[in-house]
């Protein structure tokens, strides 16, 4: 074949790939333009408000397996075997409010080390790299009133996953070296906390509403780092590490009955050391409840951050699930505190309130919102304004609708996956709270009031007695009507 009949050929061959390719993209064009059409033809052919939706399904808990092995510990097992995976989770009998007050931070520091502090077998890299060469992971730490740690891997890898949870729980090490680290971890939070000025103005609240000293409110210092030791990290898992102490909860692609023998075999064996110490009696809560008004001086800060508001109760209260549709008519998009400061005045960039009771002690119900430093005695006199409307007003049909559509529309969410399922059915039960104490809140919320709001507004919110937290430009705030006010340096 000659050079030109080559060019030729191969100009062809290009002309006849271009051809094919224009009419292709011709067809492409012509497709589009049709779906097109008939999507915009669909789009417009009912309003939104228009559509008719089915009624939410009932929502259905799976069957799940609980027992208790010889040594106390409870276990729940939930097959799912939508994937190849084992998940799950343990907790345990602890919290950071029974740090010593001289070393706040020792069981969040714990909590840390239980995972990445290594044992006994097994150094903490020994594990970090067994972890990563089998797409598995193990976490854990310890909040206020609870300590956690969960794990995931491949099914196959199953057991040895376990045995490896067993053994960080029987056998922790608290490596030097990790020890160090997780220290200076937790100093440079410290040193970085207040570079978010709403993120100070909470931490703040808290303590304004419980007590600085509070183990409900106080924060790790550097001194009270400083005062923990590796020996403390030690002690602390002699006194809260027991499998009488502890609820297992394990998901995924797995034989319930095969999975039960294999629990048994790797963590019956563990027991209660002979001298186990009891769990030290929860803290009381002793607070001021006459209204204050801090605020804590950043000059540089052209607008305010603020936090107000009261103790919250607890979810053992009869109430709380009035208080969630309170809640509701409140919040949101289509709530009074939207609509009214946000929309109406333009008082706030962003404004919320919310009742935030706690499992075993008393939570808080606040008030939150960022305005204009010139605005801020008028955002506070606003946001109270609403709370007292709701005490001497009933709230309109729409807005009940409005906040139990809201609520029931987002319950199924508490049901996404066999794992969020397992730890809700575990946390009820580490709390004392009875198996269908969610059902029981869908079905208040569902038969609620627009009187029982307004009850329970009147009955459990007391504005008048409110203590507010306020970030911002304190020389600007001086010049305004805050009432009960005292100003501090930053």
């Amino acid at each position: 074949m000659t050079p030109f009949m080559s060019h030729t050929c191969y100009q062809c061959r290009r002309w006849q790939r271009q051809g094919w390719g224009l009419a292709c993209l011709v067809v492409l064009v012509l497709g589009l333009m049709l779906l097109w059409t008939h999507s915009a033809s669909a789009m417009t052919a009912k309003h939104y408000t228009e559509l008719t939706l089915p009624p939410l399904p009932a929502v259905q808990l799976p069957a799940t397996e609980r027992f208790r092995l010889g040594n106390g510990m409870v276990v729940y097992l939930l097959e799912d075997h939508e994937w190849p995976l084992v998940r799950g989770s343990l907790l345990f009998q602890a919290g950071n409010r029974w740090d010593p007050p001289a070393q706040v931070g020792l069981a969040e520091i714990s909590g840390d080390l239980l995972r990445t502090g290594g044992t006994t077998q097994h150094r903490a890299a020994e594990i970090d790299q067994w972890l990563e060469d089998r797409a598995a992971s193990i976490e854990a730490g310890v909040g206020k009133s609870m300590g956690r740690l969960s794990f995931s891997g491949l099914r196959e890898h199953h057991e040895s996953l376990l045995a490896l949870v067993a053994e960080m729980l029987q056998a922790p090490a608290v490596e030097p070296e990790r020890f160090q680290l997780a220290i200076r971890r937790r100093q440079g939070v410290i040193e970085r906390r207040n570079d978010q000025p709403n993120a100070q103005a909470e931490r703040e609240f808290y303590k304004l509403i419980y007590g600085a000293e509070s183990p409900y409110a106080r924060t790790q210092e550097l001194n009270t780092l400083a005062a923990i030791q590796p020996q403390d990290v030690q002690q602390f898992y002699q006194t809260y590490l027991a499998p009488s102490r502890c609820i297992l909860g394990i998901a995924g692609d797995f034989d319930a009955a095969q999975m039960k023998q294999t629990v048994e075999r790797i963590f019956g064996k563990w027991q209660d050391p002979p001298q186990l110490p009891p769990l030290p009696p929860l803290p009381t809560i002793s607070v001021d409840r006459t209204p204050a008004t801090v605020v804590i001086d950043r000059p540089h800060l052209s607008q305010s951050y603020i936090y107000t508001g009261q103790l919250g109760g607890t979810l053992r209260d009869p109430d709380v699930f009035h208080l969630y549709v309170l809640n509701g008519v409140l919040n949101g998009f289509g709530g009074r505190l939207f609509n009214e400061l946000r929309s109406r005045q333009g008082l706030a960039y962003s404004v919320y309130a919310a009742w935030n009771p706690e499992f075993d002690y008393e939570g808080v119900f606040y008030g939150v919102g960022q305005t204009q430093t010139a605005a801020t005695a008028t955002f506070l006199a606003a946001l109270r304004q609403e709370i007292e409307r709701l005490q001497h007003e009933p709230i309109t049909a729409a807005e009940l609708a409005y906040a139990k559509e809201s609520i029931l529309n987002s319950f199924v969410f508490n049901f996404r996956d066999s794992v969020q399922i397992l730890n809700r059915l575990m946390r009820y039960e580490y709390y004392g709270l009875p198996k269908d104490f969610i059902f029981r809140y869908q079905q208040a919320v569902k038969t609620a009031t627009a009187r029982d709001v307004q009850r329970v507004a009147q009955q459990h919110l007391t504005p008048n007695t409110w203590r507010t937290l306020i970030v911002g430009n304190g020389r600007e705030l001086q010049t305004q009507a805050l009432p009960h006010s005292e100003f501090r340096p930053f």
